[in-house]
């Protein structure tokens, strides 16, 4: 009988089994940042155990509130800066080298398919597009991973989509999770791997397959996962370069975790995605979902651009040549409504720079941060009022995960940027 990617990741990676559905597994990264981390290092120094399994495999940065913006946020950030540099951890990423962590790991070529990875933020399941098992923990497992490189999972149960069709014009990878998240609830894959397939899938760039994986836990998944193929091996090929002879050859290695085509999964869900049109999430709940246009005339107060789902430099191109056009129609942001963009990293920032992105969007009147995960869970630099509404490009519209009282709205870069334009909930197309 054939296997799934995650369960041949996890063969390959069993260091024990206590336990017949328990699988103790070798980790091939940790990854950090200064909210979740502080805690476990506390403790570890509290047991006289300030000591890291493999400082080559740990990768901490400074992300959820850059700078610090109060003596809290502050003394996190002292601790995790100075548990790295005792433990000679030299992948950390401080201030003005830092960006939000579920972008600029991938960036920076951290992981590769096959890998095992873990951190704690519910969000690391974004890795698995790389064809990894990369799921967030709590700050026992964390700990464990830290002091000893393994972390313990249950058997891995894989729920498949395969995603047909080719998607019109101004419709993104976020609509394609967004509907997804819609069909089986935020309860529908729980404890679950949905490993994302089919020509949909293919056709995405590593970006895109960033974005789906992302949200994998939004419906209530350990882990999202992408099979390996060209276009990851294109992504990584600049930290790759050295150990295949050609792209070639690091897509015939890698293409030892694509799953069995005898593989068992729990389910298997087949959907053509052809007719599929821009999405928005209303209410309070990721699977509570209706098309742009029946929210159109939606009135908000803010738009968020940014964020481990959507900060990347496909987003912004996105989000720009909507604001693009509207400047040429001599237009701007909408009276009474605040823009803010957040590039997911320097790299991003630099590129959008480079293309002039960054331009458009000030002239259009948005304001332009540094890259941070602030606003996206309400601690920084774009947080709501009780009462205000935004349409935002992060992942979660939980009530008050932006701001006591504050109503989200997620859509994509696309669908954001028109209601920028529009001071509403509006339909991209209208400024193509």
């Amino acid at each position: 009988m054939g296997k799934t990617i995650a369960q041949k990741i996890f063969d390959a990676h069993l260091a024990d089994k206590p336990f017949s559905d328990t699988w103790i597994l070798r980790l091939d990264r940790v990854f950090c940042h200064e909210i979740t981390t502080p805690t476990a290092i506390a403790d570890l120094t509290d047991k006289n155990m300030d000591r890291v399994f493999d400082p080559s495999k740990i990768k901490a940065v400074i992300d959820h509130v850059t700078p610090a913006k109060d003596s809290k946020t502050a003394e996190q950030g002292k601790i995790l800066r100075g548990w790295a540099r005792r433990n000679h951890i030299t992948d950390f990423f401080d201030i003005g080298a830092n960006g939000v962590c579920h972008a600029l790991f991938p960036e920076k070529g951290f992981v590769r398919p096959g890998f095992t990875v873990i951190m704690g933020d519910s969000h690391t399941c974004t890795h698995g597009a790389f064809g990894a098992f990369a799921a967030g923990v709590g700050t026992t497992d964390l700990e464990v991973g830290i002091l000893k490189g393994v972390c313990s999972f249950k058997e891995p149960k894989t729920i498949r989509f395969v995603l047909n069709g080719t998607l019109a014009p101004g419709v993104y990878a976020k609509d394609v999770i967004l509907h997804i998240i819609s069909k089986i609830g935020v309860n529908g894959a729980t404890n679950c791997v949905i490993e994302f397939a089919g020509p949909v899938v293919d056709a995405l760039s590593m970006e895109g397959r960033m974005t789906l994986c992302n949200m994998a836990v939004e419906a209530g998944a350990t882990s999202g996962i992408c099979m390996p193929d060209m276009t990851t091996v294109e992504y990584l090929w600049p930290f790759i370069k050295d150990e295949f002879a050609s792209k070639e050859a690091a897509l015939a290695e890698y293409a030892k975790w694509a799953s069995d085509a005898d593989a068992v999964y729990e389910k298997v869900h087949v959907y053509d995605l052809s007719d599929l049109e821009p999405l928005c999430t209303v209410g309070y709940k990721p699977d509570q979902v209706k098309p742009v246009r029946e929210m159109t005339g939606t009135k908000i107060d803010q738009v968020y651009i940014g964020s481990c789902t959507n900060g990347r430099i496909e987003d912004l191109r996105a989000a720009a040549s909507v604001l693009k056009a509207a400047l040429g129609e001599g237009r701007h942001i909408a009276d009474g409504v605040r823009g803010i963009l957040s590039p997911a990293t320097p790299d991003v920032y630099r590129q959008a720079l480079k293309e002039g992105i960054i331009q458009v969007f000030m002239d259009f009147g948005f304001c332009v941060t540094n890259p941070t995960c602030g606003a996206c869970l309400g601690m920084s630099n774009g947080v709501l009022a009780a009462g205000e509404v935004c349409a935002s490009t992060t992942n979660r519209n939980f009530n008050g995960r932006m701001g006591k009282g504050g109503m989200i709205h997620l859509m994509s870069p696309a669908s954001a940027a028109a209601a920028a334009v529009a001071g509403a909930i509006a339909n991209s197309s209208l400024y193509a």
